[in-house]
C-alpha cells in the first residue's frame, strides 16, 4: 500500500492553523460588514465558456478543467478519444470538458450579478471568502488550492468606492499588525501607453510583459517586448516609463509630462490623484497600529483583461514575498455575460500569504492558539459525574472546557493539557466533594485558588 498524500500545491490545515486563519478571516470579515459589504457564496465549478477568455492568455493556461462524468462509458469513449487530440492542439472540446473549478471569485460574482441583476439592489456591496484553483508551478507563497476574500461593488462609477476599498485595506492591514504598501496604478495610463507606443492594439503585449517586472528584470521585460513584435523604438520609449521614480507627486508628474498630451493619461492621473486625496484627509481618524503607505507604481499592470481603471496591489514590508491583495475597476466585466452597462469596482485578500507573513514576522496573537479554556482533570467515577455536571454550568457562561475522558494519572492529564495549550486546570477530587469547593489552576503561572462555583472561576479566569 503507497504512503498516504496529497496533491502538489495544496495543504492539511491542523487546529493551530485553522485559528490563526479564522483570525485572519474574522478581522477581514468584520471589517467588510463595517462598510456594509454582504457576504456571497457560489459554486465551486463553472461552465468552462465562463471562465475561459476571461483572464487573458496565461490565465487561461491555469485553468484546472473537469473532465465530463461518463466517459468510461463505451457510448462516449471514441467522441472522448477525439476531443482528447483536439485539447493536445490547445482546443477545447465540449465533448470532454465543459466544466472547470473557478480561478478567482471575480469572474463568477460577474456571472451571477448578470444572472441576477433584476432583482438585486444597486449598487450592490458583496464579500465572499471561498477556495480557488489555479493549474500554477507551486512554490513559496503560491499554491494550487488557496482561498480569496474579496470585496466588490456593482452598479456605481463614482471614484469614492475605489477610496473605501483603499481604506478597507487599511483598515484590515492595520487591525492584523501587518505593514504594507498598498500600491496603485490606472489602466488608462497604460492605455495611453500603448497608444504612445505603438497602438491600442499592442495594450496586451505591453501589460503582460510589463507585469512579469518583477520576476524576470527589465531586460528580459525588453526582449519579451520585441519578440512581441514592439520597435526597439517603442521599447525604449516603455523603458522610459517604467524608470519613473521618486515621491507620489513626482512620478505622477513624470507621467504627465509623458503622456500628458493623451486624454486618456490625464483622465487616469485625474483619477489617481482623487483618491490620494480622498484618502489622506481621512488618515488622522485611523488609531490601529500597522504601518501603510500609499505608493504610485506606474509599474503595476495586473495582466487581466477586465481592468479598466484604478488597480491595486498590496505588498508586505520587511519578507520576501509577493502580493498579498489586488483588485481594480472593471466597468464592462458583465458585458460579457450580455449584460453590459453595469460598472464594478473590487479587491481581493490573498488569505494564504498573510497567513504566511503573519507567521514569518510573528504578528499572531498567543491568544489565538488558545481552544480550550478548562481541563477538569478526571479523578474517579463520583468526581467525574459531577465535574461534569459543572462543566456543563461553565459551557453556559460561554467557557471553552472539556473533562478528561479517564481518570488516568495526573502527570498524563497535565501533559495533554500543556500539548494543546490549555491555560486553567479544574481539580474536583474526594477533598473538593467533601468540602464543597473546587480547585483552579493557572498552568502558565502555576497560582490556584479553591472557589465555591464555577461563577467564580469564570469571573477569576
Amino acid at each position: 500500500m503507497s504512503k498516504p498524500s496529497i496533491p502538489s500545491g495544496t495543504r492539511d490545515f491542523g487546529p493551530d492553523t485553522v485559528r490563526k486563519r479564522t483570525y485572519i478571516l474574522t478581522t477581514i470579515k468584520a471589517v467588510f460588514e463595517l462598510y456594509g459589504f454582504q457576504p456571497l457564496e457560489t459554486p465551486a465549478m463553472e461552465n468552462l465558456d465562463t471562465l475561459m477568455g476571461k483572464y487573458g492568455d496565461e490565465g487561461d493556461k491555469l485553468i484546472f478543467k473537469i473532465l465530463n462524468n461518463g466517459l468510461s462509458d463505451p457510448k462516449n469513449s471514441e467522441k472522448a478519444r477525439a476531443a482528447f487530440e483536439q485539447v493536445m492542439l490547445g482546443k477545447n472540446d465540449k465533448n470532454l470538458t465543459e466544466r472547470a473549478l473557478r480561478y478567482d471569485l471575480t469572474i463568477p460574482f460577474a456571472r451571477y450579478v448578470a444572472m441576477n441583476h433584476g432583482q438585486l439592489t444597486l449598487p450592490f456591496r458583496r464579500y465572499q471568502v471561498q477556495p480557488v484553483w489555479r493549474a500554477d508551478r507551486p512554490q513559496k507563497g503560491r499554491y494550487r488550492e488557496f482561498y480569496q476574500c474579496d470585496a466588490d461593488v456593482v452598479g456605481s462609477k463614482t471614484l469614492l468606492n475605489e477610496v473605501e476599498l483603499t481604506s478597507i485595506y487599511a483598515e484590515v492591514f492595520q487591525r492584523l499588525g501587518i505593514p504594507v504598501e498598498i500600491r496603485l496604478n490606472n489602466r488608462k495610463i497604460l492605455a495611453a501607453l500603448a497608444e504612445h507606443c505603438g497602438g491600442a492594439d499592442k495594450m496586451m503585449d505591453i501589460t503582460i510583459a510589463i507585469d512579469k517586472l518583477d520576476k524576470i528584470g527589465m531586460e528580459q521585460v525588453k526582449a519579451e517586448l520585441e519578440q512581441r513584435g514592439l520597435s526597439q523604438e517603442q521599447v525604449a520609449g516603455i523603458e522610459t516609463y517604467l524608470q519613473i521614480a521618486g515621491s507620489n507627486e513626482e512620478k505622477l508628474g513624470a507621467v504627465e509630462r509623458l503622456l500628458g498630451h493623451l486624454e486618456t493619461a490625464r483622465m487616469g492621473l485625474e483619477e489617481l490623484r482623487f483618491v490620494l486625496d480622498m484618502y489622506a484627509e481621512t488618515q488622522g481618524l485611523v488609531k490601529e497600529p500597522g504601518k501603510v503607505e500609499l505608493v504610485c507604481d506606474f509599474t503595476l499592470a495586473r495582466g487581466l483583461n477586465y481592468y479598466t481603471g484604478i488597480i491595486f496591489e498590496i505588498r508586505a514590508l520587511g519578507v520576501k514575498m509577493g502580493s498579498i491583495g489586488g483588485g481594480g475597476r472593471y466597468d464592462d466585466l458583465t458585458g460579457l455575460f450580455g449584460v453590459p452597462g453595469i460598472p464594478g469596482v473590487g479587491i481581493s485578500f490573498g488569505v494564504d500569504r498573510i497567513y504566511d507573513v503573519m507567521e514569518e514576522l510573528g504578528l499572531f496573537p498567543e491568544t489565538v492558539a488558545v481552544g480550550t479554556e478548562f481541563l477538569f482533570f478526571n479523578q474517579g467515577e463520583a468526581e467525574s459525574r459531577r465535574a461534569f455536571r459543572l462543566m456543563q454550568e461553565l459551557r453556559q457562561l460561554g467557557r471553552r472546557c472539556e473533562l478528561y475522558p479517564e481518570a488516568v494519572k495526573l502527570p498524563k492529564q497535565f501533559k495533554y493539557a500543556d500539548q494543546k495549550k490549555i491555560p486553567f486546570a479544574i481539580f474536583l477530587g474526594s477533598e473538593e466533594l467533601a468540602a464543597g469547593h473546587l480547585t483552579v489552576k493557572n498552568l502558565l503561572t502555576g497560582e490556584q485558588w479553591k472557589l465555591a462555583t464555577v461563577l467564580e472561576a469564570s469571573d477569576r479566569c
